[in-house]
This record gives structure tokens, sequence and C-alpha cells, in this order.
């Protein structure tokens, strides 16, 4: 038996939660809209042909913020297409994923589904074959509210009150070569500088974020991020980064310990922001948004280059295991960590396309594993982040060479007192002992405790076993003199909840 420990003091906060790191993420790609969240003539579809099985799960999945319309897909859109009578919209190539586009869902659609599920929309602007005019034209549409061409072309497609998009994205991975219309980072800090003063001439109270790198591995990661901000710097607020995590081989412990890699990315992205902040002595801090990660097997993928043109194809559907979700929950853990700077977090995607939401065309939906440890983060990871420096066993692995096998991380509600620990033990193997310091959490006094774990590592949900993996409640928790000790097993995502006061 392994043994760590950690004390729970709320004397040293790191942040508040803002609760748009809790986003997912809707893209033109694959099912994820059609036959994902829009299939009309499905049993459970509403008169507007939305799901509303599916609808059901995102709200228990419990998503704040929707990022749309991409990702790639965006690069190439023209959101007038989907506006109007669905009849009169036009057909298009998709050139991100090689896909026939029927635009018969669109700004005002998704925009009305959003509140439907009770999720706010992040809307990001084609700033690869389009830009300024494309944008500004689309926060009129969205925001003004009435009397010029596209405030009232909005009210005459049936949208009589303003949409009131808060938040949006300065186009999507423009460092890539992918991209249609990739550019230098000098390139696009001087669009994204100029866009971002058009659309905040349209309205002034919008937050907008700009590109930063697809991930860290890029040959411009740290360069791209200071050019962009020596430009932009004091015309938008937040950094865009992205990552996509997976296994490779039979090296499970390396998988299992990205969060680490993850901590330092965003570290690295901070350290980069400051930077930029000091050396032209800007006033204001730039946070992070983190808008698009997740566990992604894109070893599996063979490329859109290597695809056929085809309207709503079955594209990179990954099924999730326990082990995926054990990474989701303790890469979770390290955006509540860093909560300080990371203000937004979308996963990626929400149903289908790497998705904790699966569906079938005129069936059942059912809820991936990675589901539940975001489900659950979600719903009580709320409050104030604690700083809570563990001590714990290390392991080996071969890609992050010698890491802690416990992750953890607490938060307080100020106004209730309890206190929520979300916890991974790391190791395979070997049951891990936490031991538990709340002396200065007065008034604890016992506690719940769930975990996502399985003798099966590789345990799935289907459609034919949607219950397969689900949080399983293990002992009751019991405060004593202040302490506590849980068991976590191994190889599991964990959820201790502690009831007291003040």
């Amino acid at each position: 038996m392994r043994h760590a420990s950690l004390a729970v003091d709320p004397a040293v906060p790191v942040s508040e939660v803002d609760p748009r790191l809790y986003g997912s993420f809707v893209e033109h790609l694959g099912r994820c809209v059609y036959t994902g969240i829009y299939e009309p003539g499905h049993p459970r579809a509403d008169a507007t042909g939305f799901r509303q099985d599916v609808a059901g799960l995102v709200r228990e999945l419990g998503v704040p913020l929707v990022r749309y319309p991409g990702g790639n897909f965006v690069s190439a859109y023209d959101w007038e297409d989907g506006i109007g009578p669905r009849e009169q919209r036009p057909r298009r190539l998709d050139l991100a994923w090689r896909s026939i586009e029927t635009n018969q869902v669109g700004v005002d659609d998704f925009l009305h589904w959003c509140r439907a599920v009770g999720s706010a929309p992040m809307m990001a602007v084609n700033l690869g074959t389009r830009g300024l005019d494309a944008a500004r034209h689309l926060v009129e549409y969205c925001n003004h509210p009435a009397g010029t061409y596209w405030s009232d072309l909005r009210r005459a497609n049936g949208s009589p009150q303003p949409h009131d998009v808060r938040l949006w994205c300065l186009g999507n991975e423009m460092d890539g070569p992918w991209q249609i219309g990739h550019k230098t980072a000098y390139e696009y800090a001087r669009l994204a500088a100029e866009t971002a003063k058009a659309m905040r001439r349209v309205d002034p109270g919008i937050e907008l974020s700009a590109c930063g790198s697809s991930h860290q591995r890029m040959p411009t990661f740290g360069e791209w991020e200071a050019t962009v901000l020596e430009e932009a710097y004091d015309l938008v607020d937040y950094l865009s980064l992205h990552t996509y995590y997976e296994q490779f081989g039979d090296d499970r412990d390396s998988f299992l310990a990205r969060a680490v890699d993850f901590g330092h990315f965003i570290d690295a992205a901070v350290a980069t922001c400051d930077h930029v902040r000091a050396k032209n002595g800007h006033r204001k801090r730039i946070n992070l948004a983190v808008d698009e990660w997740n566990v992604w097997y894109q070893s599996r993928f063979a490329g859109e280059e290597n695809l056929d043109w085809a309207e709503t194809p079955r594209l990179i559907e990954d099924t999730y295991s326990v082990t995926d979700a054990v990474v989701v929950g303790d890469l979770l853990i390290t955006l509540l960590r860093h909560a300080d700077r990371v203000k937004i977090g979308c996963l990626a995607q929400l149903v289908n396309v790497i998705a904790p939401i699966r569906s079938e065309p005129g069936g059942p939906a059912w809820r991936q594993a990675t589901f539940h440890p975001f489900a659950l983060t979600s719903r009580h990871g709320r409050g104030t982040v604690l700083r809570t420096d563990a001590v714990a066993p290390t392991h080996e692995t071969a890609a992050q060479g010698e890491v802690p096998v416990l992750a953890a991380v607490a938060l307080r509600d100020d106004s209730s007192g309890e206190v929520t620990l979300f916890a991974v033990n790391r190791d395979q193997r070997q049951a891990l002992t936490l031991d538990l310091d709340l002396r200065a959490c007065p008034g604890l006094v016992a506690g719940r405790h769930v975990a996502v774990h399985d003798s099966d590592p590789e345990a799935v949900n289907t459609a034919a076993q949607p219950d397969r993996v689900t949080p399983r409640p293990l002992d009751d928790v019991e405060v004593s003199g202040g302490r506590a000790t849980v068991l976590l097993p191994p190889l599991s995502w964990n959820l201790l909840r502690l009831a007291g006061g003040h």
C-alpha cells in the first residue's frame, strides 16, 4: 500500500473558478451537428429539429459555454450561408474536413439551441478566407438591437431580440499549415488587431480571444504568442491554447501522466503573456482560453487529405475507456490548479466527434466514460480553488520522467464551508492511502467518496451497454480531529465532498 498526504487550507486561495472553465465545443465536423445535436425526424427531435435526448445529456454534462462553429471549419466558412429560410440555404464544400455542408444549422439556429440547453456561446470568426468585414457584420447581426441592415436582417429571420454574444474567437489555429488561410505570426497579429478594433466599434462590451499555438510542439510556440501580443495586447482579453493527448502503444503510465505536460504548457504560455506585459508596460493581465482540449487518438485518423467527399461522415468518433476518463479528470484538475489564469476551457467536442456524448441516427444517445468526471467536476468544482501541495510517492514514466502518482486539487464553497477534493491515482497496480489534514477547515465532519475506476482499464460504454462505466460510491469519509483518510483505487479518478461549516 502506498501513502500520500495533503493539507487543505482556506488561507491559501488560488482563485475563484470561472464557470466558463467547463465549456465545450460544437464544430461542423463529422456528426457533431448533424445527427448529433440536430436531426429532424428523430423520435426525440423537437419542432426545430434538435434532438431532446442529446439536449438533456448536454444539460446534465453542465457546459456553461459552447464554442462554435469551429475549429478548422470556420476558416473557410461564410456565416451568411446559414441564415434565412432553410430551403434557400446553399450546399457548400467544406474544405477543412472534405465534407458537404448543408447549412441547415447556422448562426440563429445554434444560438437558440444554446439558450435552450442553458449555455452561452463563444463565436469564432473566419480570419482564414475572410476577415474584418465579415467579422464586424456578424457582430452587428448578433448584437445590434435594430435599425441597421444586419440587425434588421436578423429580426426578419425570426430573432427580434439581439443574441447578445459576449465572447468571440479571432480565428482558429492560424499558426497551423493545415489551416485554410494559414498566416505567419505577424500577418495574423495585424489582422487580429484590426479585426478586434472593428468588432469593438460595433459592440464595445464584447470579450475577444486571440489565437495562440495549436499545441506546444509547434515550431513557433512562444514566438507566435509574443508576436501576436506585441500587436494586439490591449485589444484582446484572452490568448487561446489547444492541446490533445493520446496513449501510444502499451505505455499507459506515460499517458496517465500527460496532465504534467499540460501544466507545463499552461505555465509557458502564461510566462510569455507576462513577458510582453512587463516589456511594454501594459496594465491589464491577459488570461488564457484553453478552448480545445481532450483525449484524441489522432494516430488513428487518416488525415483530411485522405477523406472522400461526403455529407455527414463518421469522423474521429473515438470510444473512450476508463483510462481515458481518468486522464480527462486529471486534465480538469490541471485546469483548476491554474484557475487564476485559465478562465475559459472547451472540451472538444460535445457530441460524437471525440466527445463525451455519443448518438446514433434515429437511435439512442448515451454517455461515454469521459462524461462522468467532466459532469461531476462541472457540478461540484465551483467556489475557490485552494493551493494544495501534496506529499506523494513518485514513479518513472518514459515520456514524462519521474511524476507523482497523485494529482489533486481542493475547492471550498465560501457560503457553506463545504470542501470538495478531486484526486487521481495514476498508479495502475496499487491503491493509494491519502491522509487529509483538514484542521484549517473547522466544522467538517463527514463526506462522500465516489470514483471512476474498473478492474478492466479498457472498459467502455456503448449503445448496448451505456452504463458499463459509471461513478461508483465508495466508503463514506469520517473526519476526526481535523483529519481524514481515504483509499484511492488503482488507476482512478475520485471525488470527495466534505460537509461542514465555517
